[in-house]
């Protein structure tokens, strides 16, 4: 069994091509691989949360095929977006009922971006879920979330990768990043989220070369640039090449699996 001491994992964000961090973490799994520390965006945030919180891979998976975020019951009445933030509270309640960072089972760090502010926060203590919303609150398709008197949206404007999170924290770092780009034709954008979302990436690839290199090991997934940010319909897909390609890298990497191990 390989247990490696202060092992970080950062999972960024993605909307539904987050899933493939499941994959990814079970294919660790199957090498008894367990980060100590998480840090997460977005998608990865919520992924991360529910990792942290104890739930398996199998469960986690089921949360994102079950959970219907764009129900008519979550559409925003006379607030800035399609869907409440608010609304969805209840929901992940119902998987993490004591709602704090210190009740999980891991060291669990969030990005949420202050929208009034235009500055990065790094949540890790204190209440979990509204700092889960705020991290995963996409510009313009969900509401902000308040929290302490702020408010915050995704994460990801700013800081879609958080390495710098648990860098100080943590001897080795595994990274999965959700997110590949490529040159897309005028005609790949078909609808006003598409650009919406395309902006959103051509903004997050800032600073990534530095963080990347911050990783011991790094899981990207080529392919998952045929998958949108919103569709669950190719779920189980995407999961697959999360797995398939964590257990190419875990496994070209036996070596770095060795380094800190207890």
């Amino acid at each position: 069994m390989i247990r490696i001491m202060d092992l970080g994992l950062v999972l960024s964000g993605g909307g539904v091509r987050g899933i493939a961090h499941i994959g990814a973490i079970k294919a660790m799994e199957e090498m008894d691989i367990y980060p100590t520390h998480i840090a997460g965006t977005s998608a990865g945030a919520i992924v991360g949360a529910l990792y942290a919180e104890g739930y398996s891979c199998e469960k986690i998976l089921e949360f994102f095929k079950k959970v219907d975020l764009f129900t008519f019951g979550t559409y925003a009445l006379k607030k800035p977006g399609f869907f409440d933030s608010d609304k969805l509270f209840d929901i992940f309640k119902k998987y993490i009922a004591h709602d704090t960072f210190e009740g999980l089972k891991m060291n669990l760090f969030i990005t949420g971006t202050n929208i009034l502010e235009g500055t990065p926060k790094i949540f890790h203590k204190g209440p979990l879920i509204r700092a889960i919303l705020a991290s995963a609150a996409y510009p313009g398709v969900f509401t902000p979330v308040k929290v302490d008197g702020q408010y915050y949206v995704d994460g990801g404007v700013l800081n879609n990768f958080p390495v710098d999170a648990i860098q100080k924290h943590c001897k080795t770092i595994i990274g999965v990043y959700v997110n590949p780009f490529e040159k897309l034709e005028i005609s790949d954008l078909k609808h006003s989220y598409n650009v919406m979302d395309r902006a959103l990436q051509i903004k997050m690839k800032d600073g990534l070369s530095s963080k990347f290199n911050a990783c011991d090991l790094l899981i990207c997934p080529a392919t998952l640039v045929n998958y949108g940010t919103f569709s669950f319909k190719n779920a189980d897909k995407i999961y697959e090449l999360g797995y398939k390609s964590a257990k190419e890298a875990l496994g070209s990497n036996k070596g770095l699996l060795l380094t800190n191990k207890v």
